[in-house]
């Protein structure tokens, strides 16, 4: 999808040579991408917010407000190209509260490449930062307006007669797509978007990285047109935190400073719009480990009526520098759909895990497809030697074949892991497949780690691309203190699996305990598991409960040097900080592992609820485009204005004109890891469906054509002559309508017809 994305771009950018724009040969349409260019990296994937006009008659493509009246274009752009759109202002406001970020993106652009009596689609684009998640649009237009809304699968606007897009979802992981039906020329659109992003956390600095780069091609060809670009910044860190400011890529200009809070503004008429992403930095200043807990009341309308809670612990640098000694056992599938980049980014990432190890720790490397192959039948300790030896038996062992057992490396790992009491046990688990057993193995090693009398094993799970079980791999991490990451396209593999490496590398603190939440009633807590501390990432926890809390909550554990460790978290009202907002996106993940382990339909209707109240993407709702119409009496309206009822004017009310499917990360696909598909490849649920399909329509040919492959097809039809390729269209055609009245017949019964 991102290829044929950019490829329209290209097609687009190419359709803007007939734009013209008057005698002024400082202007000049944009040029796509020299080849040195491309071979440099550059690409036509969003930086930043975009709109583009979607052209698929280039007859229309012209100046709205100048037309040059060229010659007719015959044929149509089948894909559709895209055209950028030109920005004509644009404002960032931005909340950071602990580690988590608001953002909100208000631009206008301009459809200035359609004639203005014609028309177009148009597309937004919105790339996000570390862990975003799409909140919502909203698009203003002359006599309508468009908004995004979250509803459950179940409901009955979702079973309407609306049409069901495919323009729309994650173009990757972190870029959303939508779009806006018939826009004129000319108009000027209006577009706000929302999403929640993570801040990057390391060596005890946060540092917020929003995509904020636009290309030279959106800048208004016009040179009188104002471009104000603006930029409003709040960070607050929690109560009793002082905050030391690090880096900022724009000149900000801060306007308000308080104990855990800073407000910064940038405000400034341009030549052109940034070329550089937004990123500001700092840390909050301590050496100890500290933290605090905030406590808010539910949301209006949320079906849990419980109070929430909300603890998170800052590292700090004191006891931070007493890491545990480790015993790591690296998991890594070699299975045919690993083939290429994504297993050679997985070595180069195992090798540097490998050389961060300490001479203290110990370390294995197992390799599974359908079997399991050992570096070493014991765990060797890290010295030179050992990882210059486990780095050649990568290269020669890891070569890409077979299928995908899962279970047997991990009995494999768990029963290496010794159970000493002055080491960690970590097990590292990367796959890109989908298993059959895949709740059995939830089960076996929830078992197994409960005869560990000491630290029992973490399990830390990275699942690359669509057609892995992600919650299947999430619940796995959750049972063991450990924790789970996506690769959702090969070219983030690599930066996932180090930072992974680096949060398992550098725990401090484990076996973390809450001593008085024992007062609570009706206590649930996110994730049930409570994970370990690591100087490369905050600790967070949130949860629900009835009663009193405790206005000091007493946390307990063991550090890196085997000592005690105890801290008193001060408990306090979250009057500012939306803790239901932050901790959303969290919780429902989890939860929807759990969901998807017991098939609870109750707790599937709570996941599609909550999904709706904070509007955030799940496996249980979609998201529908709504339009609403302005400035249209009704029928209704106009007869009460007759009437003199002229206050009973009703607001007219959106309408869902198309919803988007499946834009959560899925379960995975059996069949595509069956047949070794490289992640990445198609949707899981196309390919389910194909695979339907294919049973159900191929019956007696498929049995016939069992032992033929697709390849072996290609190159027989690449051989024959056109009388030959004539003949076997026609022996296939006929097959075809075998299977298909057989399997027709089996459905009826065995009746005629």
């Amino acid at each position: 999808m991102a290829a044929d994305f950019e490829a329209a771009v290209e097609d687009g950018l190419r359709l803007s040579k007939r734009i013209y724009f008057g005698k002024d040969r400082a202007v000049a349409p944009p040029k796509p991408h020299t080849a040195m260019e491309r071979a440099a990296g550059c690409s036509y994937l969003p930086n930043s917010p975009m709109l583009y006009a979607v052209i698929s008659d280039p007859a229309v493509v012209d100046n709205p407000d100048m037309p040059s009246y060229q010659p007719h274009v015959h044929g149509r752009c089948d894909p559709p190209a895209l055209i950028p759109l030109q920005l004509n202002g644009v404002l960032l406001e931005v909340d950071c509260y602990l580690h988590t970020a608001f953002v909100t993106l208000t631009g206008t652009w301009r459809v200035h490449c359609v004639m203005g009596s014609r028309s177009c689609d148009c597309r937004i684009a919105v790339p996000m930062g570390e862990q975003g998640s799409i909140l919502g649009v909203e698009v203003e237009v002359p006599r309508k307006s468009y908004g995004t809304e979250f509803i459950s699968v179940d409901n009955d606007k979702a079973s309407e007669n609306v049409r069901k897009t495919e323009d729309g979802g994650f173009l990757k992981a972190h870029i959303f797509t939508l779009t806006v039906p018939q826009v004129d020329g000319g108009t000027n659109i209006s577009v706000k978007m929302k999403w929640s992003q993570n801040l990057l956390y390391h060596d005890g600095q946060f540092t917020l990285r929003i995509p904020f780069s636009f290309p030279e091609y959106v800048t208004p060809a016009a040179k009188k047109i104002s471009k104000r670009e603006k930029i409003e910044l709040n960070v607050n860190t929690g109560p009793e935190t002082e905050i030391l400011c690090k880096t900022t890529s724009h000149p900000l200009k801060e306007r308000r400073r308080q104990a855990g809070k800073l407000g910064f503004l940038y405000d400034s008429e341009v030549l052109s719009w940034s070329s550089n992403d937004f990123i500001f930095s700092y840390t909050v200043s301590t050496s100890h480990t500290f933290g605090s807990v905030l406590l808010n009341p539910p949301l209006v309308g949320d079906v849990d009526r419980r109070d929430m809670f909300y603890c998170y612990l800052y590292p700090g640098k004191k006891e931070s520098g007493k890491v545990f000694r480790k015993e790591v056992v690296f998991i890594v599938d070699i299975s045919g759909s690993m083939s290429g980049q994504p297993l050679e980014d997985t070595k180069s990432a195992l090798f540097s895990g490998l050389a961060k190890l300490g001479p203290k720790d110990l370390f294995n490397v197992i390799a599974f497809n359908d079997e399991t192959c050992m570096f070493s039948s014991t765990l060797e300790p890290a010295t030179v030697e050992n990882i210059e030896n486990a780095n050649k038996w990568v290269n020669s062992n890891f070569v890409a074949s077979g299928g995908t057992n899962i279970l047997l490396p991990l009995n494999q790992a768990i029963k290496m892991l010794f159970d000493n009491s002055d080491s960690i046990p970590i097990i590292f688990l990367i796959t890109d497949g989908a298993v059959e057993d895949d709740k059995n193995i939830c089960g076996t090693v929830r078992n197994q780690l409960t005869n560990y009398k000491n630290i029992s094993p973490r399990i830390y799970t990275l699942g690359i691309g669509k057609f892995c079980n992600h919650y299947f791999l999430r619940l796995l991490a959750m049972t063991s203190h450990g924790h789970h990451d996506a690769a959702s396209d090969v070219e983030s593999i690599e930066s996932r699996l180090e930072g992974l490496f680096a949060r398992a590398s550098s725990i401090f603190l484990a076996d973390i305990a809450f001593q008085n939440f024992d007062v609570l009633d009706d206590l649930e807590v996110f994730p049930s598991q409570i994970p370990d501390l690591s100087s490369e990432s905050p600790f967070v926890v949130s949860g629900r409960y009835r009663g009193t809390f405790p206005k000091t909550l007493k946390v307990n554990g063991r550090l890196g040097d085997m000592s005690g460790f105890t801290l008193d978290l001060n408990v306090e009202e979250a009057k500012e900080i939306p803790i239901a907002k932050m901790a959303a996106k969290h919780q429902i993940e989890l939860l929807t592992a759990q969901a998807w382990f017991s098939k609870n339909q109750e707790l599937e209707k709570k996941i599609a609820k909550m999904s709706e109240l904070n509007t955030v993407v799940s496996e249980y709702t979609n998201m529908v485009l709504l339009e609403t119409q302005r400035g249209k009496a009704n029928a209704d309206t106009k007869k009460s204005s007759r009437k003199g009822d002229a206050h009973q004017k009703e607001e007219p009310k959106p309408k869902v004109i198309s919803t988007m499917h499946n834009i959560g990360l899925g379960y995975g696909s059996l069949s595509a890891t069956g047949e070794n598909i490289p992640s990445g490849y198609g949707d899981p649920d196309e390919l389910e469906g194909a695979e339907v399909f294919a049973k159900s329509g191929c019956g007696c040919c498929g049995r016939c054509w069992r032992h033929c492959c697709c390849m072996c097809c290609i190159q027989v039809c690449s051989r024959m002559n056109d009388q030959c390729g004539i003949v076997f269209t026609q022996l296939i055609s006929a097959l075809a309508c075998l299977g298909c009245y057989s399997c027709c017949s089996a459905c009826c019964g065995g009746e005629e017809g």
